[in-house]
């Protein structure tokens, strides 16, 4: 039997590897549950850092550390990667990741929490970047209080703004697809930033503060 063609779109999305400590990670965390994030996504944040020369990063729900690791590998040598996460057993899983990838501790920190809580705490202006990972990604109050942390030039990015296949569907009117639709439709109007959207994994928008 013949192999069974390529697709461009599974060529991309395969075309960076995971390094083996994302790949650790990545398992582990499919293993108890958690959604797979793919290398396409990831090394699209780790050369987002890259080009930005992060130093301060911030990601919300960051799950089992494996975003947390791409960013890392992106970031400046000394930065310091934030991670904010309402669920014990995941920021574990993230600690146990970084540190298994030989992390150094003060290269991040980590937050528990519900980040609407925790945000307003943080210094406006003084964030390179910050990352909306979360279920609840498409509330335009987490986008709001990304915008006030970043520093001019800074990314704003968030995961999953595909909604799994579904925000480019009109009928799919359900409350989370709505939700995520509408706040990618508000960036891409918003006169603060200027985005794109990135159709790698479960699609990514990066906006960048003027």
């Amino acid at each position: 039997m013949a192999a069974q063609r390529m697709t461009s779109w599974t060529y991309a999305e395969s075309f960076v590897p995971e390094p083996a400590a994302v790949e650790a990670a990545s398992e582990r965390d499919q293993a108890r549950g958690g959604r797979a994030f793919p290398p396409s996504a990831g090394s699209s944040l780790r050369l987002l850092a890259a080009a930005l020369e992060a130093s301060h990063v911030i990601e919300v729900g960051g799950g089992a550390g494996v975003c947390g690791l791409w960013l890392l590998a992106g970031m400046s040598p000394d930065g310091v990667l934030t991670t904010i996460e309402a669920e014990p057993e995941r920021q574990r899983a993230a600690r146990a990741a970084f540190a298994s990838a030989g992390v150094a501790p003060q290269r991040t920190r980590l937050i528990g929490g519900d980040a609407l809580a925790v945000l307003p705490r943080m210094t406006d202006g003084a964030y390179d970047m910050v990352v909306l990972s979360g279920e609840h990604q498409g509330d335009p109050a987490y986008a709001d209080e990304a915008l006030r942390l970043l520093r001019r030039g800074g990314a704003l990015v968030v995961n999953n703004i595909l909604g799994r296949d579904k925000v480019a569907d009109p009928t799919a009117r359900d409350e989370v697809t709505v939700a995520i639709r509408d706040l990618g439709k508000s960036l891409r109007d918003d006169e603060r930033v200027i985005c794109a959207l990135w159709p790698v994994g479960d699609g990514l928008l990066a906006a960048i503060k003027r």
